[in-house]
């Protein structure tokens, strides 16, 4: 498959780079600072912003999907989704983040008190974008994968569990999941799409 892989980049981009690669799939990576993208065949580096439509659509033309790995604040959802819609691409699958999934019916990670105020700014735009998507038909089949609240650095083991809105946990209460096994969530997502128009999460 052809995937534009906007922020390319970050903690979680490089893993869905080098998961995508390993797959076979071409890539183009898009990054604000093109240098830091690794140098390797069946990637094409290319410099985008998601808040430049005009600009961003050219380079998304031709793919079978768009992923984007981007912060939620300052995200303008209405650009990207013009982006997407004019390079005519059908599929936009984003990483998405914890604070959405529910606790406890009705009630989100987010609005608990122990969640940690520093991330409430980014959570609270990530719950904003994801409710955006799910208004109506937005023109684009869209994706949302949240991760597990504990999002780290580790290792591809390719054993996890998935679930619809709630937050997983482990049998010792811990709920997490690496950014190595995120992309291999996603990944399989955009090779067998199961989850169009919804939003899941990846957890162990």
């Amino acid at each position: 498959m052809k995937v534009a892989l906007i922020g390319a980049t970050g903690n979680v981009g490089t893993r869905v780079l080098a998961e995508l690669r390993r797959r076979g799939h071409t890539v183009t990576a898009i990054a604000r600072d093109v240098a830091k993208v690794p140098v390797q065949d069946g990637v094409t580096a290319k410099s985008g912003d998601t808040n430049d439509a005009a600009g961003l659509a050219p380079s998304l033309a031709g793919h079978d999907a768009v992923i984007s790995s981007t912060r939620f604040q300052g995200l303008d959802l209405t650009s990207l989704l013009s982006a997407i819609k004019t390079a005519g691409v059908k599929r936009l699958l984003m990483v998405g983040g914890a604070g959405s999934l529910e606790v406890a019916p009705g009630v989100a990670l987010i609005d608990t008190p122990e969640f940690p105020p520093a991330y409430k700014a980014e959570a609270g735009a990530g719950r904003d974008v994801l409710n955006a998507l799910r208004q109506g038909d937005i023109g684009v089949e869209w994706t949302f994968l949240s991760p597990s609240a504990f999002f780290f650095a580790g290792e591809r083991t390719g054993r996890f569990r998935l679930a619809d809105d709630q937050l997983l946990v482990d049998a010792t209460g811990k709920s997490q999941v690496s950014y190595e096994d995120f992309a291999v969530a996603l990944v399989d997502e955009v090779e067998s799409p199961a989850h169009a128009n919804r939003r899941f999460t990846v957890g162990y």
